[in-house]
């Protein structure tokens, strides 16, 4: 957990593959903790071809039924099915909205917004941008993406610095 705060969490991402890799796994973390999917992070991208969306986007049942066979990673039928849903919508953003980065970043305004909360009871659970990102998400398609997961993954890669002021990372992270 110290090595994925101190290197990962935070950090501006601009490749649209681990955007997409972060948001899937964000959906699967709904109702568990981080720390669980983190654990599990390799055997999902094992299991979902290193979120390779071309080649998830064309899973069909039998893929559904390996998946939820797979101890490795969380065995949600409907979580898994949403994975598979929004590879396709992520193909679809890509290629008709410029490329899913530009088009989240765009959302986020561009630029990573620097908060600066001086304690955890600062930080919110969502913001009126991830309720926005939220609602543009669902109408390209995608599932598991509700106002508080979008404000996690905005948090993780690095939409919003939501580490606080007193934290190592915060100023490397604006």
């Amino acid at each position: 957990m110290e090595a994925y705060h101190d290197q990962e969490w935070g950090v501006p991402e601009r490749d649209s593959r681990a955007l997409w890799e972060k948001l899937i796994l964000d959906g699967f973390q709904a109702g568990l903790s981080w720390k669980t999917i983190l654990y599990k992070r390799e055997a999902f991208r094992e299991a979902f071809e290193g979120f390779d969306a071309e080649r998830v986007a064309r899973y069909r049942a039998g893929d559904v039924e390996r998946l939820l066979g797979n101890p490795g990673i969380i065995r949600s039928r409907a979580k898994i099915e949403a994975a598979i849903g929004n590879a396709r919508a992520f193909l679809e953003v890509e290629e008709k909205a410029g490329g899913f980065s530009a088009w989240l970043w765009e959302l986020a305004g561009g630029a990573p917004r620097d908060n600066r909360f001086r304690t955890r009871a600062q930080v919110p659970a969502q913001t009126e941008a991830s309720v926005a990102m939220a609602k543009a998400l669902k109408q390209r398609g995608f599932k598991f993406c509700g106002p508080v997961i979008v404000y996690a993954f905005m948090q993780a890669t690095g939409m919003v610095n939501d580490h606080l002021v007193g934290c190592h990372r915060h100023r490397a992270c604006r």
